[in-house]
């Protein structure tokens, strides 16, 4: 793998409790290069754990152990609060699910994008405005002068979820995250949010994990899959290959995913293995 953004080997996320420790990420390993990574399985399987351990945003009292987390050759183990605020942004951003929860209802839109702007590329006020009204153009947003001047409650949802596309790459970061992205789109928003995205990561040569339900859209969307269940990483493949992937668990998801081309009266029901956890 070319020019090798991440490093990620026996990744942990454990919470402790009356009960015992849950271990929310055990063990993940994987690389990435400045590729089109896809993260799928269950609700609850770690996918979204994954994306924020790797940001450093693993809430008290959870605790994350790895024996290596490498971006662009340099731990992040051994992260200071200083180093992440550098780091978060600016070298690496992620796109929450839901751009209600995400950004701020009492501030403008533009202000938000400028600000990412002012902190982490020291841009003054007029070119910050600049920058932001050209990533919001890049987004395809259609009166970006409109749109830099309202707040998030006048924006749809599809709008909504491409003012924080343009905000997590307005600096220009290198690795970018993308948590269900388009979870809550229909399927035409859904369409033109990957096409900008695909676009975006092929023309400024970023890294991109995108996290989604969807085997769909990752199987023809990314480049490779890392499937997911229980914390654990079950299987890596290329997407390309998602269909033939070995594992039961992988197998079963494409057996319970419906498809027009081929439709069924009844979808599989998954059944699971005790096995797969240990």
């Amino acid at each position: 793998m070319s020019d090798k953004l991440l490093t990620v080997e026996n990744l942990n996320v454990t919470y402790p409790g009356r009960a015992g420790v849950t271990h929310a990420l055990k063990n993940a390993s994987f690389e990435l290069g400045r590729e089109r990574l896809g993260i799928v399985g269950e609700s609850g399987s770690g996918k979204s754990t994954m994306g924020r351990a790797i940001l450093g945003l693993i809430p008290k009292p959870g605790i994350v152990t790895a024996d290596r987390l490498d971006f662009s050759g340099k731990s992040l183990l051994t992260n200071t609060d200083r180093d992440w605020q550098k780091l978060r942004g600016r070298r690496i951003s992620m796109i929450m699910q839901d751009p209600k929860y995400s950004l701020n209802p009492v501030r403008k839109i533009g202000d938000q994008i400028a600000e990412t702007c002012r902190l982490h590329l020291g841009s003054t006020r007029k070119d910050a405005e600049q920058r932001s009204l050209a990533m919001l153009e890049a987004v395809q947003i259609r009166n970006p002068d409109a749109v830099y001047n309202q707040y998030p409650h006048q924006l749809s949802g599809g709008m909504g979820q491409r003012v924080m596309i343009a905000m997590m790459l307005v600096a220009e970061p290198d690795l970018l995250i993308a948590d269900e992205p388009t979870s809550a789109l229909d399927v035409t928003v859904q369409n033109e949010v990957l096409r900008i995205l695909d676009r975006l990561v092929a023309d400024r040569g970023m890294g991109l994990i995108f996290i989604s339900h969807n085997l769909t859209v990752v199987s023809s969307f990314c480049d490779r899959v890392l499937i997911m269940y229980g914390g654990r990483i079950l299987e890596q493949c290329a997407a390309k290959d998602l269909g033939e992937a070995r594992h039961p668990y992988t197998q079963a998801l494409i057996a319970a995913t419906p498809s027009l081309d081929h439709p069924k009266a009844e979808l599989a029901t998954m059944v699971r293995d005790p096995a797969w956890l240990l």
